[in-house]
């Protein structure tokens, strides 16, 4: 998360369009890190999610958030797992596969442990997600 968000000029691209960032080709030696999806076209989008709950003070189970895009396309990410807070604010560094342009909805995904009281209920009270590219909201 050091390099979140891109600064102002935008984030660097690597190729062809590397010319137009050339106060980072001065430095020798760097090493640089690509993230990459499992499936084609393999491109990723940092994003920096925050997730305040509300509900029961404590309890087990994990939150997901799954991303969905105007062409039916569906990818979920685990945010938290094991005893949640209402308390807490979750904060998670993703690299989603569907992209922030694109993106039709998010869904919230609570689900509790095996042996959590069937009354017991959690929610969001928030869910901010920041989209690395250009910082917005």
């Amino acid at each position: 998360g050091d390099c979140f968000p891109c600064p102002e000029e935008g984030c660097p691209m690597m190729g062809h369009y590397a010319d137009r960032f050339p106060a980072k080709l001065k430095r020798v030696n760097q090493k640089y890190f690509l993230n990459t999806a499992a499936d084609p076209p393999f491109a990723t989008w940092r994003q920096k999610v925050f997730i305040k709950l509300s509900g029961v003070k404590k309890m087990r189970g994990d939150i997901n958030l799954v991303f969905h895009d105007t062409e039916g396309n569906t990818k979920e990410y685990e945010i938290a797992s094991g005893v949640l807070s209402q308390d807490e604010v979750y904060t998670k560094y993703l690299d989603v596969e569907i992209n922030p342009r694109n993106t039709k909805k998010i869904e919230f995904l609570w689900n509790k442990a095996i042996f959590t009281l069937l009354w017991a209920r959690l929610g969001a009270e928030t869910v901010n997600i920041i989209h690395g590219e250009d910082g917005r909201r």
